[in-house]
């Protein structure tokens, strides 16, 4: 990439306001693979005075016209899959496996989702004597993370471009050489210039400047739960609209009637996949209180055969997590567990038997949890599960329900019916029964703490949209 020290400002790679640059670090070896340039006030000003430009012109676009656009960056992305998978490996540890399988495919799939979505979707109605047209929001801001970094661009930018917005991107700095060649992509599908801009750069400096912007129409953000409040406080003197993915801490009730190794079984290699480091894994497992120590023996057994190592070896189950910062927190947390009288039934502490170097962590199960311990009540964002007990299925929902999020939920049931009339008492925006995996049609996203609006498909391409109702269009009828 010869990019990574410029932003892709107004359709060109333009030089950043000041030299200041930050390193972007391998996980797997800690060794710094390159620099990325940060912006400041004045480049984040610069980009949206381009979306802001680019927006009275491309507002204007025909359906027609956008469903060709988002053919050709189907067709480059699919082009550069490698490049990027490859990429998200290094900068944030993946293994190359699933880089190439999960993380990369599934910015494709947001795109081909969303172009079925904007084929059929109708901008304008008759309402009586009214006429409702569905336009787009304006100028958007989206500020990503690293866990799932072109994910999480692409379920934003593909339903911005498909409602016809303008936008400026700030990845993460930790994982952001994916994001460049995002742009890159689309400006070889030929995005017009200023409808789409990146700057990178830091949350405090560039994200604050994009969420206070008065000519910011819309903040999309996703990342931590405290974060998401300074983006919120920032965003409310413009009154723009904020859409944000935040934290989550989801329940994973096992009923008792399910196949308990089963269930249990799925459930750490959930923890555990991407490294324990999705909003969304289900990192707290209940189980009946009279089969804890079976289920906790059936979590270590399960744990033990999950394998932790290079990201390039074709046989690693889970890479490192993505930085220093991460990996000692998620070690403060483990030993936090302990302390707290939480039995360690898999992991601990440390680095697995024989990686010295690199952000590696065990895979950790702790058992005989309390939900008002450490462990069931922050976001560890590692591999770490915990195991609570319950007494029935009120009890099992109560705890379920007793935390501040409510992204998603899980629940194993022999009975298909009974887990849907549990899963209808969770609070949270989505509920996986019985193993079921993610749906790019279905509406993504959270209650609570962990966030408001949704992404994914229809839903999230309706939160690019504004509904103006042009009264009178229709003569009454005599």
């Amino acid at each position: 990439m010869n990019n990574r020290q410029k932003f892709y400002i107004d359709g060109q790679w333009v030089e950043p306001s000041t030299d200041r640059k930050i390193d972007v670090v391998n996980p797997a070896t800690e060794q710094v693979i390159g620099q990325v340039a940060m912006g400041t006030t004045a480049d984040t000003d610069k980009a949206v005075a381009a979306a802001k430009a680019a927006f009275e012109t491309y507002s204007q676009t025909t359906k027609e016209e956008r469903v060709a656009l988002l053919e050709r960056i189907i067709e480059v992305y699919a082009s550069r899959m490698d490049e990027l998978a490859q990429t998200i490996s290094d900068e944030m540890g993946a293994p190359a496996s699933f880089a190439s399988t999960a993380q990369a495919p599934a910015g494709l799939g947001h795109f081909k989702t969303t172009l079925k979505v904007l084929r059929d979707f109708e901008f304008e109605q008759d309402l009586g004597t009214s006429l409702l047209v569905h336009e787009p929001v304006g100028v958007c801001a989206f500020i990503t993370p690293w866990n799932w970094p072109v994910n999480q661009i692409a379920c934003k930018v593909a339903p911005a471009l498909a409602a016809g917005c303008t936008m400026v991107l700030k990845p993460s700095e930790v994982a952001p050489f994916n994001a460049i060649i995002f742009a890159e992509i689309l400006d070889e599908a030929g995005v017009p210039p200023g409808v789409f801009n990146l700057v990178n750069g830091d949350g405090p400096e560039v994200g604050a400047a994009l969420s206070a912007h008065p000519d910011v129409d819309m903040v999309s953000f996703t990342g931590s739960t405290r974060a998401g409040v300074e983006v919120a406080k920032n965003a409310a003197p413009t009154v723009k609209r904020v859409a944000q993915e935040l934290g989550g801490k989801s329940a994973n009730i096992i009923l008792d009637d399910a196949d308990l190794e089963k269930a249990v079984s799925r459930g750490i290699f959930a923890v555990c996949s991407n490294s324990g480091q999705s909003c969304n894994a289900p990192t707290r497992m209940l189980v009946p209180n009279s089969r804890m120590d079976e289920a906790a023996a059936i979590a270590a057994a399960s744990a033990a055969k999950v394998r932790v190592g290079d990201p390039a070896d074709e046989d690693t189950t889970i890479g490192p997590v993505v930085s220093e910062l991460q990996f000692n927190k998620i070690q403060g947390l483990i030993q936090e567990g302990i302390d707290e009288g939480a039995r360690l039934a898999a992991g601990g502490t440390g680095r697995p038997e024989g990686l010295e170097r690199g952000y590696y962590v065990k895979p950790t199960v702790f058992s005989h949890v309390t939900n008002d311990m450490t462990v069931a009540r922050e976001e560890i964002f590692g591999p770490v599960l915990v195991l609570i007990g319950y007494d029935d299925d009120d009890d099992a929902v109560r705890i379920a329900n007793d935390t501040p999020y409510g992204l998603s939920g899980y629940v194993s049931a022999g009975d298909p019916e009974r887990g849907k009339a549990v899963a209808r008492r969770i609070r949270s925006g989505q509920i996986h029964l019985n193993g079921a995996r993610g749906d790019l049609n279905a509406p993504f996203g959270g209650f609570k703490q962990s966030g408001n609006g949704r992404e994914w498909g229809r839903y999230g391409f309706e939160e690019f949209l504004e509904l103006k109702a042009i009264l009178g269009y229709h003569k009454a009828e005599k």
